[in-house]
């Protein structure tokens, strides 16, 4: 790798069960334009903009992690595109790619998409993932609070124009969206999308109950079976994330679970998560975290700093999650928002 990456330490990041992080997903706000119901509280409390790590902070963190053989990175929120700076932040990342940096990407509600699809496109991110629950005006502001799906329709068709491939990240919930994933799935796969549908996660106070919200999905799949041929995916497809895949034979696409609350999907982990204000969590569902700004801002080398940093914060990388949902009215696994560390 080039020495003007700052190398200090190319060292594997390999945690105590022997898996290697080779992804990075790397928040950059916890701001959001949209406030979904199963993600935050209708009048959240965003945090102060001077404690996020700034344009060139980010940057560094980003180095590090590449110096240290993570070969991805997944831009994250909130939601990232409101962050001020970001077409900056996307082309500092993607000046990686071939440089360690084998894959630049983002996770995007999709409502600023028709401004940033070609700039992503120019800076070598070649596929994204847009967060998507209802395809039906009135359901998709309900679920959002404020969201207008036409303004997230045209953000996909521009980005596809542009020649991005586009994953559908669909959260199915019991009440809000059950009826219409069919729909959407047939689609997402009419558009040569995937699609994939995830799990409510019990992450941060949202001012709803989770058990209202929680459907298992091997029974959402037990349903769709009846409707359409479904054959797993070769382990070929498959990698070290959460989602399993299957094959649908009537759509010609893929379809992809995240079960984190049915089927623990652990033991491949090979990612870590930072927070827009620096905090590098291990794990998802877990609160242990170690503080990458302070390196960065408190210390003469911080390059230095961050490597020793990674090095304990890999040693502190847990087995598996703990969510669950178990009671009605019950507090959320952990207090904090999904928006806050990074989706």
């Amino acid at each position: 790798m080039p020495d003007d990456l700052g190398r200090t330490n190319s060292k594997p990041l390999v945690d105590q069960f022997g898996r290697q992080v080779t992804y990075l997903r790397l928040s950059v706000t916890d701001r959001c334009d949209l406030r979904c119901t199963y993600c935050m509280a209708e009048r959240m409390q965003f945090l102060p903009k001077q404690e996020l790590l700034t344009i060139e902070e980010l940057d560094q963190v980003a180095a590090a992690f590449i110096r240290r053989g993570v070969q991805k990175i997944r831009i994250t929120g909130g939601e990232p595109l409101v962050r001020r700076g970001m077409p900056e932040l996307i082309e500092r990342l993607g000046g990686y790619l071939g440089r360690g940096l084998e894959e630049l990407t983002l996770t995007t509600n999709g409502t600023l998409l028709d401004k940033f699809a070609d700039l992503l496109v120019e800076n070598g991110v070649k596929r994204i993932n847009v967060s998507l629950d209802s395809l039906d005006p009135q359901g998709f502001e309900r679920i959002t609070r404020r969201g207008k799906l036409d303004k997230v329709l045209a953000g996909i068709d521009a980005a596809l124009e542009a020649g991005l491939k586009i994953k559908i990240n669909t959260v199915a919930m019991k009440h809000d969206n059950l009826s219409e994933l069919p729909a959407m799935i047939e689609w997402a796969h009419g558009k040569g999308m995937d699609l994939t549908l995830i799990e409510v996660m019990p992450l941060g106070d949202t001012g709803e109950d989770r058990i209202d919200q929680y459907i298992p999905l091997p029974m959402v799949r037990d349903q769709l079976e009846t409707r359409w041929h479904m054959q797993d995916a070769h382990v070929s497809e498959m990698n070290a994330g959460p989602s399993r895949y299957v094959h649908i034979r009537e759509t010609g696409g893929k379809l992809g679970f995240i079960t984190p609350l049915t089927n623990n999907f652990c033991a491949g982990c090979n990612r870590v998560r930072v927070t827009c204000t620096g905090r590098i969590y291990m794990c998802l569902g877990q609160d242990d975290h170690i503080d990458l700004r302070a390196a960065i801002r408190d210390s003469e080398d911080s390059a230095q700093a961050l490597d020793s940093c990674l090095d304990r914060a890999l040693l502190k990388k847990p087995e598996r999650h703990e969510f669950n949902i178990k009671n009605r009215g019950e507090a959320p696994a952990l207090p904090r928002h999904m928006s806050v560390t990074g989706g």
